[in-house]
């Protein structure tokens, strides 16, 4: 057997659906959006019930939707008749979850969940089933096969219900006007809640912990500078305050090799004149983003007048664990 042909086996049958899927999106998805939509501004909840393998994919739609702003619970259909109904109240959304539409535990919960003022919504692979025709809204997650060799374990079904979550979770989002900072309220630990929170400013090494020359400065100079301030660049000024440029040890290193004599010669003569600048008040999610874009190492904080303010330097973002 040729394990790689086979994995791609797989990931072709499951690309395959969900560009299926992609093709048969109608006005029953927009439906759905705005049924959600509805709900969430009225402070109401979305809760999401599924048996077997699509209780597991509800678990992360679920998640997915609170965390971008959407409140969400999961209801356990084992135990729905047994007292966890009491988590649904009127005003809510029931995303129901079914490949068959046929589930014994969801189709006999139906009764019970529609006693409610909700709105029902369907994910379901059979658009004639149970769940279907009692669902105010039913979106199409068919596939035409499994990608088990087997033709048996959820496997296209369950991707495509997952994507088909993500991208009603994510048009949501969008539709709710949920923004960067909406975001950072909602993950205010780990590496991307601190970029979205935190401030350039706070991030910077500030002006009196960096390199900080003239022009007119030799670059022996400027290296002893640099060294002082344990940086890997030096920020060149003008008489006026204004920025000049940047000299960093891999501009040191270019230059060193066509003139091994540059030591006593103005550092003005070797820098970079349009390095990459920032504001102090910027997000540090936008350090991030010039970083990744530029390709460079050091990034210059300047002010309205374009005086350099401070320094964000790679090593600051892993030490204060920003990547």
């Amino acid at each position: 057997m040729d394990y790689l042909d086979q994995g791609r086996r797989v990931l072709d049958l499951e690309i395959g659906e969900l560009k299926r899927l992609r093709d048969r999106l109608d006005e029953n998805f927009s439906r759905a959006v705005e049924a959600l939509k509805r709900v969430v501004d009225g402070r109401g909840k979305i809760v999401v019930v599924g048996v077997g393998k699509s209780g597991h994919i509800g678990d992360k739609i679920a998640a997915t939707l609170t965390s971008t702003g959407s409140p969400a619970v999961v209801l356990d259909s084992m135990n729905a008749l047994h007292g966890d109904l009491g988590i649904v109240s009127d005003g809510d959304a029931v995303l129901a979850l079914s490949a068959s539409g046929e589930t014994d535990e969801l189709v006999n919960l139906l009764p019970a969940l529609l006693r409610f003022n909700i709105t029902l919504i369907a994910i379901t692979g059979q658009m004639d089933s149970t769940l279907a025709r009692a669902a105010h809204v039913t979106l199409d997650a068919s596939v035409t096969q499994e990608a088990c060799p087997l033709n048996l374990a959820p496997t296209s079904s369950t991707t495509v219900t997952l994507a088909l979550g993500d991208a009603v979770a994510m048009v949501l989002l969008e539709a709710r006007g949920f923004s960067k900072a909406d975001f950072a309220k909602f993950h205010p630990g780990g590496s991307l809640g601190r970029a979205l929170l935190l401030t350039v400013e706070l991030v910077m090494r500030p002006r009196d912990q960096i390199a900080l020359v003239t022009p007119e400065t030799n670059v022996a100079d400027v290296l002893q500078a640099m060294s002082r301030a344990r940086a890997g660049a030096a920020v060149i000024v003008n008489s006026d305050g204004t920025l000049y440029g940047i000299f960093t040890h891999g501009d040191f290193a270019r230059h060193f090799q066509a003139d091994p004599r540059l030591g006593p010669k103005p550092v003005g003569d070797f820098a970079t004149r349009k390095p990459l600048t920032i504001r102090g008040n910027a997000l540090a999610v936008e350090v991030l983003q010039a970083f990744e874009r530029s390709r460079v190492d050091d990034l210059i904080v300047v002010d309205d007048s374009s005086r350099p303010i401070g320094l964000v330097d790679t090593q600051d973002l892993t030490r204060l664990k920003l990547i």
